[in-house]
């Protein structure tokens, strides 16, 4: 399989675009993916901060399993301000609105006491299709930010006002290299990287590999699968799936585009593909 990287002209102006802005900003929310956190923490994003307050969300709560809560543990441990939510449910503003409150109480408190009461801002970051936008909009009730089920939507910089704070959308970015090749696989299986650049074969029989390691259940409930190479696992989806070609050659390219999407529209049940040890050394 051919190194993963991903690190369009669009991200570095990104990049560039948050750091003359962070000055605006009181925080920044982190967006990652509940289901990969430590694959979805952005370190180039973090350095950018420098001393400002951050709240992590681990987002798409609902597709990911009890894992995460161990995930989410170990950055609370580490001294992260964290939490884990769907923002495609109202019911998580309470919990991100609370949080963002606690992070800006003791400004708020010595604004007040000089008389003064601006608006707090503040940008919300993250790599890809983690659903920065779909949380803010949640956040303000209404669609005010552009969203979609594909990497790379938000190009540009965006303010949202969410009650008597704004929000900056911002587009997602990637670390410019990809140390490691098996979180950046993770990001693929979750469609943070755009697929046009992916080998969606190799993908899928990465991903069908990691689900076999630590949910094979799953693939017996969904697919039929009882072990074997991944290769030999899409074999036997095609067979299941009625899969085929002329000459009744299985049809692997539907079989690879059913694996993916089933694991992304959460079809699988709950997954949570990092373990707490991938957030080793990673600075929260």
């Amino acid at each position: 399989m051919k190194t993963i990287q991903w690190f369009p002209g669009h991200m570095a102006k990104a990049m560039r675009m948050m750091e003359e802005n962070l000055s605006l900003a009181d925080g920044v929310i982190f967006v990652l993916d509940a289901r990969c956190p430590a694959a979805s923490f952005n370190p180039k994003l973090k350095i950018l901060t420098g001393s400002k307050p951050v709240l992590y969300v681990l987002n798409k709560g609902d597709l990911a399993d009890g894992d995460a809560d161990a995930l989410l543990s170990r950055m609370r441990g580490s001294g992260a301000t964290a939490l884990k939510i769907n923002s495609l449910n109202a019911a998580s503003r309470r919990d991100i609105t609370g949080a963002i409150e606690k992070m800006i109480a003791e400004k708020r408190a010595r604004a007040l006491s000089k008389g003064q009461t601006g608006t707090f801002r503040f940008m919300v970051a993250g790599v890809p299709n983690t659903g920065k936008s779909t949380l803010i909009n949640m956040l303000a009730g209404r669609r005010r930010a552009e969203t979609g089920d594909k990497a790379g939507v938000t190009r540009g910089k965006q303010w949202v006002r969410v009650g008597d704070f704004e929000l900056m959308d911002t587009p997602g970015t990637m670390p410019p290299a990809f140390e490691n090749q098996r979180l950046a696989a993770r990001l693929a299986f979750v469609g943070s990287i755009n697929d046009d650049i992916l080998d969606l074969d190799d993908i899928a029989l990465l991903l069908l590999g990691e689900l076999r390691e630590k949910y094979p259940q799953k693939l017996t409930e969904r697919y039929g699968i009882s072990g074997g190479e991944p290769t030999e696992m899409l074999d036997t989806i095609c067979e299941k799936r009625g899969f085929k070609l002329r000459g009744n050659e299985p049809d692997y390219e539907r079989a690879v585009r059913a694996v993916l999407d089933d694991f992304r529209k959460g079809k699988l049940g709950g997954v949570t593909l990092d373990f707490p040890d991938d957030l080793t050394g990673l600075e929260f």
